[in-house]
């Protein structure tokens, strides 16, 4: 009986460390199944040693953090949207802010007599726990591309299906928040044009307004570490309402979103931005007055001038005296404050190069820089936030925030009355990216490991085409 006993305790106790070394091993690789779309077929896949390795949880959390601080700064620069564009026609809006008009009354935009109604005074705008973030045109037809991807269970939209998206989404007749070249393609649309054709200057003459930089970026964070598959992603989504200039400064952005799944992350982040910068500044072509605009801001800011005289001296040039090709002039007489896409790209590469890094500070700088002012804040914010994530954009601010978005503000016809969230949002990007993963770059998606395996590719981003 003895012999028995001390055979049963044994055995116990082998029982005991296995379930142990078991329940570790669990706990060491955890299936997040609120990570698992249940509507995509994973295939098998054999990682290979040259593949870049990506974390979906922390990608959901990175996506999280596109949203949250793509919002911040999109609802601050609208305080300032349009108070200062220059001189322009018969618009005088007086000299241009300064870093010492933070924290001062608001001045009335170009439409306006009053100061804006979001906030009296230039300063950081919120939204608090429990309160929903409304949509607007910085974040809203993004949002509609992601909605569209997930609907059609495709990575790359076609000209019909974005046609069918747009027609569905955007109001026709009442306020729509649609910019000049957005409202020429939707009007196409409802003529029954298809994209591309929606962006030919035969039939679209604002076809290098500013539209595109606003609603096209986050393909870039549809295809990590992969700028190759963003641009194709984005190819149609940017050729519905841009050409040329507008179109190679909307694949800049889309190229700076995608390389930072793959940026040197001991790098600081001021040095993380300007590597992303520079990669993506290849992509415009020489010759070009967006690749002329770049070198200029960024002379401008190695020189060591303060950030407002590099927005004067980019005024002057490009406005003023519209060099390099460049030229402010829109289609629509009666546009108030229509610029082609340059001198919003000019605006947003001073807040970039001088934000140094610093969300708060860059958001802060394309606030006061002018013109419209809540572009490229809520674009270089998406930026920032996607690389910090959701837990840092919150240190940054030394806060938490409501997660809740509206997207019926600007938009209509979304499930569930037109409330999300942003955990809802950044998981639907996680299964965007899955699909493009398996399908467009033929990588493999690991749910065991929760993470995606992206083969490495020496891929040309250069010069960007008409086409």
């Amino acid at each position: 009986m003895k012999n028995l006993h001390s055979i049963i305790l044994l055995l116990m106790s082998l029982f005991l460390i296995s379930s142990c070394q078991s329940n570790e091993s669990e706990n060491q690789n955890p299936i997040d199944t609120s990570l698992i779309n249940p509507n995509f077929e994973y295939d098998e896949y054999q990682p290979k040693e040259s593949d870049i390795v990506i974390s979906r949880g922390e990608y959901s959390d990175k996506l999280y953090g596109f949203w949250l601080a793509q919002n911040i700064a999109n609802w601050t620069g609208l305080v300032t949207e349009m108070d200062k564009i220059g001189n322009t026609g018969e618009i005088k809006t007086g000299e241009f802010y300064t870093r010492d008009d933070w924290g001062q009354p608001d001045q009335p935009n170009i439409w306006s007599d009053e100061p804006s109604e979001i906030s009296e005074t230039i300063d950081f705008v919120f939204r608090d726990d429990g309160e929903v973030w409304g949509a607007d045109d910085d974040t809203d037809i993004e949002y509609m591309y992601q909605h569209l991807l997930l609907e059609n269970e495709t990575s790359i939209l076609t000209g019909e299906q974005i046609r069918e998206g747009w027609l569905k989404h955007i109001k026709h007749e009442e306020e729509n928040y649609l910019w000049v070249s957005n409202q020429t393609a939707l009007n196409l649309m409802i003529d029954g044009e298809v994209p591309p054709a929606t962006s030919d200057p035969d039939l679209n003459p604002n076809y290098e307004m500013i539209d595109a930089q606003l609603t096209t970026e986050i393909f870039g964070l549809f295809a990590p570490a992969r700028p190759d598959v963003s641009l194709e992603m984005a190819h149609l989504p940017i050729r519905t309402t841009a050409r040329e200039n507008a179109a190679w400064i909307s694949e800049f952005y889309v190229i700076m979103h995608s390389l930072a799944s793959r940026v040197d992350e001991n790098l600081s982040m001021q040095d993380k931005i300007m590597w992303l910068a520079d990669q993506a500044s290849n992509r415009l072509p020489t010759e070009s007055y967006s690749k002329k605009m770049y070198n200029f801001v960024l002379d401008q800011y190695e020189s060591g001038v303060t950030w407002e005289e590099a927005r004067d001296n980019l005024y002057q040039r490009y406005q003023v005296e519209e060099v390099d090709g460049y030229t402010i002039s829109s289609s629509e007489p009666t546009c108030s404050g229509c610029f082609a896409a340059g001198i919003n790209f000019g605006a947003s590469l001073v807040s970039l190069f001088y934000g140094e890094g610093d969300l708060k500070e860059t958001i802060k700088i394309g606030v006061l820089t002018g013109w419209d002012s809540d572009n490229p804040t809520a674009t270089w914010a998406g930026l920032m936030g996607f690389m910090m994530g959701k837990d840092g954009v919150e240190e940054a601010f030394g806060r938490t925030f409501a997660e809740q978005y509206n997207i019926h503000r600007t938009r209509q016809n979304f499930p569930n009355g037109g409330m999300d969230t942003f955990e809802s949002m950044a998981e639907k990007g996680v299964f965007i990216v899955d699909r493009a993963v398996q399908e467009q770059m033929n990588g493999g998606v690991d749910l065991e490991e929760n993470v995606w395996y992206i083969p490495d590719r020496e891929v040309n981003i250069t010069q960007g085409s008409n086409n």
